[in-house]
């Protein structure tokens, strides 16, 4: 049961009478902080939404040392983040905020999971804050799937490291440099064991950036990395810190992921000159000690010509492309990409392109190519 207020006695309303003569509770009450909504967050997995439509997240998956953050209403602190874990395994944490799904948790009312094939455009921005008595990157996550996930790994994880500190390096190793977003970057290729890892890393610090999340990914999709088929599952801005980090900022987020026709996102848009799935590849090797040829066909089994068309397939371990034909073929880290010549960029429905190349491998047992993706949807092999 609730006790009912008392009223004020003679004495007390006197005085109160007095001091609002005098203006003195008007000074006092303007003279008060006021509310904060931080919200300060030290349990492992704790999260808080923000704005109503991105959740933060503690995440302090790889340590049993304490690690809190201060939620703000656009963003976070790493307030504490005790102990280290060496340099050359995993990061501690990944204390971070997002939009859409992870591990079942959804940020309210989004959108994702959505098929690649029928974003238009995914704008996002972010602004940090840095410290240097600390070994991070500050890292800008997005997760690919097959499946429209919304919990557990994703198969695909991109990575964009705005800023590195320390002796740390991407998962996998360096397979050259990209143009993504009007910005150099390095990009590194590998696998953590548990899905695979594409990192463009920025060669010096970032504090704030305002980008579209789709050229990161047509640029893994490109390098054979993702399918357009596959799904968006979230995206994610925070730190990997090795080592302290306290002071750490994620200052300002925004995402939102836009259709592209208008639609609703459940369905597939066609790549840009075909049908989603409509190829059909076969791929003919001959092979002697330290080098082979090979010849590829490529149909389209589809309704519609495809005009300009991009094959992109990964090469067994210890293949290297030398030269090719009818074809520009080029190789990165064990992926290969074929760009048709002058004469032969359009594919008719139910026609075929041929192009083909010679290379080296090394190793006693010759293995071919098992998937291969044209304009970013994977084809039939035959």
């Amino acid at each position: 049961m609730t006790t009912p207020p008392r009223a004020p006695s003679r004495l007390h309303a006197a005085l109160l009478a007095l001091l609002m003569a005098a203006g003195v509770l008007t000074a006092l009450a303007a003279s008060a902080p006021p509310a904060s909504a931080d919200q300060q967050i030290c349990d492992q997995y704790g999260t808080a939404t923000i704005q109503n439509r991105y959740v933060a997240q503690n995440n302090r998956w790889g340590t049993s040392a304490t690690q809190c953050i201060n939620v703000t209403g656009t963003g976070f602190q790493l307030t504490r983040a005790d102990g280290s874990v060496p340099t050359n395994g995993a990061p501690k944490s990944y204390p971070s905020v997002y939009y859409g799904c992870h591990y079942s948790n959804c940020s309210p009312g989004t959108n994702l999971p959505m098929q690649i094939g029928s974003i238009g455009s995914a704008p996002s921005s972010i602004s940090y804050t840095y410290v240097s008595n600390a070994v991070y990157n500050a890292s800008y996550d997005i997760w690919l799937d097959p499946q429209p996930k919304r919990d557990g790994v994703n198969r695909t994880e991109i990575m964009i490291w705005l800023n590195r500190v320390g002796p740390i390096q991407p998962i996998g190793s360096r397979v050259g440099t990209a143009s993504v977003g009007g910005r150099t970057w390095e990009v590194w290729t590998g696998s953590n064991g548990s899905n695979d890892v594409i990192s463009f890393i920025a060669p010096s610090a970032i504090g704030s950036m305002t980008f579209d999340v789709m050229d990161f990914v047509d640029e893994t999709v490109a390098r054979g990395m993702a399918q357009r088929s596959w799904y968006l599952t979230s995206v994610q801005a925070g730190f990997e810190p090795w080592q302290n980090g306290a002071g750490l900022a994620v200052n300002s987020f925004s995402a939102s992921v836009n259709t592209g026709g208008g639609g609703d996102g459940g369905s597939q848009e066609p790549p840009p000159g075909g049908e989603p799935g409509s190829c059909e590849v076969a791929y003919t090797a001959t092979s002697w000690p330290g080098g082979f040829t090979a010849d590829v066909t490529v149909r389209n089994t589809g309704t519609t010509a495809i005009d300009g068309w991009q094959l992109t397939f990964a090469l067994p371990g210890g293949q290297a492309v030398t030269n090719a034909w009818n074809a520009t073929v080029t190789s990165s880290g064990g992926t290969v990409t074929a760009r048709p010549a002058a004469h032969n960029g359009r594919i008719a429905a139910g026609g075929t392109q041929s192009f083909g190349f010679q290379g080296t491998h090394t190793g006693g047992t010759f293995g071919e190519p098992t998937r291969f993706s044209l304009n970013g949807t994977d084809c039939a092999v035959r």
